[in-house]
């Protein structure tokens, strides 16, 4: 009897299979004692059953555990270990769906990191927050809980969002155990059906022990991610070092090359090869203007200039597009910017050229202002002590040609005393003349004749410098026998020495401010009856000549009395009846006088300022300083 039972339990059958031997007992009419004593050996044998069961059960979990230590050995993809133990969870609980949550310190809640089972989109987005539902109640309290049927489990906080996801994933039973970390739960492992059932206490120590696992598995996939963070930054931070020395050490060998350059008396021209020859592109040096000193780059927009204010005010390179632009200041004002067009250059090399060559830049000023206090010394005493012995000599060593007519150039200036002296000294260098400065002015002796020109170019050229107006007057001085101490003073008319000069065109430029025409030049020809009065040789002839000549030389040549009528003109107050009148003429021959005297002196030749001039002139011109037309008849035109 007990052999079939052996052979029952040997082929491991099911527990209905178990009734088969008593059947047969009854079926051929077994005594009632056979019948009780396989009743007997039945329960025995399912007792049998169900302790080999647990123990294949008991088997198969810790194979899963022993499998699951297996992968957290091998730690390579923390998202295959979760995965892997919630897909045991399910299985080795038999339960439809299993999950984990984990905690979200930012926003204090616990949310779905892991779902094996799941169809809800709704459920596997959920978010728990502590002591809601029963994943919060486990993550708020650090206890498993379980329940056979979860909407009729009033232990736990119903909140409306969790309930509908669950209702949607169709969960009725849900076992949930904490993920811990010493006293700190990450999270929460569960699994759950979607019809009633109890969880027994086995199933809830499994369900722990794979949590444990899960929670080794998070921290020491942590851990190793922190330690590669760490392994990484070490890399990266001896890479960053090997290649700053390196940077440094190229910047170092490119600053001897360019010093040894400047030592041996090389200028900007050659630190600019330098540079791109270290680093390749295309290199511009501009000055404190913005004027190119060498090189070039292409066109420069506003953006440019504004990347070189930023990199004075920071003490460093600022990259534009593909433009690296250094530049350096002295005293809050531009000295110099380099502009190097590269898609990729060390930024220390262009640094240090850009200091080399402000190092150049303040040499050559230093060496200007120098020789710019000898020549203005020189000018001085021109214009205040002309009777000091060796003014001669000393010009001669300077490059100045006394002998040679020259223009005396007096500026009116906003104040810049020293960027104005700097420039006049440069364009006095530059000129071989000589150059100093008075308090708002600055006063050059440069060669030339035509005074007119010469205060037009100045006053623009300052002006632009200063970005301000700048107001020049100009006065000629003829040289003679090698002196410009005294001598007559060519084209322009008049006599006397530099002083008197200086004076004059100290006279033209307050006149141009009291006119106001600033920031603009001229001497006193250009100044019209104006000049007449500031100018010291009075040049009455050239004023009429050159306000009235046109008319006069018609009479002389034509026998006509244009300028009479003009006079006659101007003297009724501009009426061709009364003109007529006082000249006895017919008064279509003054309208017909008049159109001949607006073709020689052309347009706006009744504009108010040039007709005074006119009138000034026709008074000079009766007054005998110009020769007399000849007279002729009332009927002349």
């Amino acid at each position: 009897m007990s052999r079939a039972f052996l052979e029952l339990l040997a082929r491991e059958a099911s527990a209905v299979e178990f009734e088969g031997p008593i059947i047969e007992a009854r079926a051929r009419g077994a005594d009632p004692a056979e019948i009780e004593e396989l009743e007997q050996a039945k329960v025995a044998a399912l007792k049998v059953r169900a302790l080999l069961k647990r123990r294949a059960r008991r088997e198969a979990e810790l194979s899963a555990l022993y499998d699951t230590a297996g992968d957290l050995a091998a730690l390579r993809d923390l998202d295959a270990v979760l995965e892997a133990i919630v897909h045991r969870a399910r299985q080795l609980l038999a339960t439809d769906i299993a999950y984990m949550t984990l905690h979200d310190p930012e926003q204090g809640d616990t949310y779905m990191r892991v779902t094996d089972g799941s169809i809800s989109a709704k459920f596997r987005a959920l978010r728990l927050a502590m002591g809601a539902g029963l994943g919060g109640l486990v993550a708020q309290t650090a206890v498993p809980y379980s329940t056979a049927d979860y909407f009729a489990d009033s232990r736990f906080r119903h909140k409306d969002h969790i309930d509908e996801a669950v209702k949607e994933e169709g969960l009725v039973a849900i076992l949930g155990v904490p993920l811990r970390l010493g006293q700190r739960v990450i999270g929460v492992l569960m699994a759950a059906n979607r019809s009633a059932r109890p969880f027994h206490q086995e199933e809830v120590s499994l369900l722990a022990s794979l949590a444990a696992h899960a929670a080794v598995a998070i921290d020491n996939a942590r851990l190793l991610q922190e330690t590669r963070n760490a392994l990484e930054e070490l890399s990266q931070a001896h890479r960053t070092a090997r290649e700053h020395g390196e940077a440094v050490e190229r910047a170092a060998l490119a600053h001897d090359r360019m010093t040894s350059l400047v030592l041996r008396g090389g200028g900007i021209e050659d630190v600019a090869a330098v540079v791109t020859d270290v680093l390749g592109g295309s290199l511009a040096v501009l000055d404190d203007l913005g004027r190119a000193i060498t090189g070039d780059v292409g066109e420069l927009d506003a953006g440019v200039f504004e990347a070189a204010q930023a990199s004075r005010a920071l003490g460093r390179t600022v990259r534009r597009g593909d433009l690296l632009i250094a530049s350096v200041d002295v005293g809050g004002e531009p000295l110099c910017t380099l502009i190097l067009r590269s898609d990729d250059a060390d930024e220390r090399i262009l640094e240090r050229a850009a200091l080399v060559c402000a190092l150049l830049l303040l040499f050559r000023r230093s060496v200007a202002e120098a020789e710019g206090r000898v020549r203005g010394e020189l000018l001085d005493d021109l214009i205040a002590r002309p009777d000091s012995p060796g003014l001669a000599d000393r010009a001669r060593r300077l490059g100045v040609d006394l002998g040679a007519p020259h223009v005396v150039v007096v500026v009116k200036h906003g104040g810049q005393r020293e960027r104005a002296a700097f420039w006049a000294s440069s364009q006095a260098t530059l000129r071989h003349g000589l150059a100093a400065g008075r308090g708002d002015e600055v006063v050059l002796l440069v060669p030339g004749e035509n005074a007119g020109t010469a205060a037009q170019r100045v006053a623009a050229e300052l002006s632009a410098s200063l970005q301000s107006p700048a107001t020049a007057g100009a006065c000629g001085v003829r040289g003679g026998a090698g002196d410009l101490r005294g001598g007559p003073r060519g084209g322009h008319g008049g006599t006397g020495d530099v002083a008197a000069a200086y004076v004059e065109a100290r006279r033209c430029a307050e006149a141009l401010i009291a006119l106001g025409r600033a920031g603009d030049g001229a001497s006193a020809a250009e100044l019209g009856f104006v000049g007449l009065l500031v100018g010291d040789g009075r040049d009455v002839r050239g004023f009429v000549d050159r306000v009235l000549g046109a008319v006069i030389d018609y009479d002389t040549r034509r026998g006509t009395a244009l300028a009479d009528t003009l006079s006659a003109y101007f003297g009724t107050g501009g009426s061709p009846s009364r003109t007529a009148e006082a000249m006895h003429i017919h008064v279509n021959t003054v309208t017909q006088r008049l159109d001949r005297i607006g073709k020689l002196l052309g347009d706006g030749w009744l504009e108010p300022e040039r007709a005074l001039e006119i009138q000034l002139a026709l008074r000079l011109h009766r007054l005998g300083h110009t020769s007399t037309p000849q007279t002729v008849g009332p009927d002349s035109i």
